[in-house]
């Protein structure tokens, strides 16, 4: 199992690599810390939800096709995506709030990539970066397990809280 300072480590290297130690967007602002949501409450970073069930990739969403779910503004590429995911949000939203799917095994709240994704069981997962998403996909099955156990203690609490 990586320690703490093992995955603090990852996660800031991968940001120095990618030149991001300045440009990370903010983690809850308007929903909770349930949701990882630019400063303006935007989740996914703008991405559609929708889109990487029916379009098997992550597509961007338009700023005028919006919804609303958990206090999180969500966009969408079409009018058929937004009602997609208005009737069935949990079907299409991200696990762990759309935190880092490794990072929450590791008891970490950091951000989710929306372009570092996969599905697992009709399950979104983002991870922050392509070498976390390495380490996830080494044990898909217990780092899922490990960040469902873990999430309900993680949840509520800031990213913040649990440095």
């Amino acid at each position: 199992m990586l320690n703490k300072r093992g995955f603090i480590a990852i996660a800031a290297a991968v940001f120095v690599a990618a030149g991001l130690s300045g440009a990370a967007p903010a983690f809850a602002a308007g929903p909770g810390p349930d949701v990882n949501v630019t400063i303006t409450g935007l989740a996914l970073r703008g991405y559609d939800p929708v889109a990487y069930f029916t379009d098997g990739k992550p597509v961007p969403g338009d700023f005028t096709i919006t919804a609303q779910y958990g206090g999180a503004t969500y966009r969408f590429a079409s009018e058929g995506h937004k009602a997609l995911f208005v009737k069935d949000p949990i079907k299409y939203l991200p696990q762990y709030g759309g935190f880092c799917a490794f990072g929450t095994a590791q008891g970490y709240k950091v951000d989710g990539d929306p372009n570092v994704w996969k599905i697992v069981d009709n399950r979104l997962y983002l991870n922050l970066a392509p070498p976390v998403a390495t380490r996830w996909n080494q044990d898909v099955p217990g780092n899922i397990k490990a960040a469902n156990d873990k999430w309900p203690a993680l949840k509520d609490k800031a990213p913040s809280e649990l440095q």
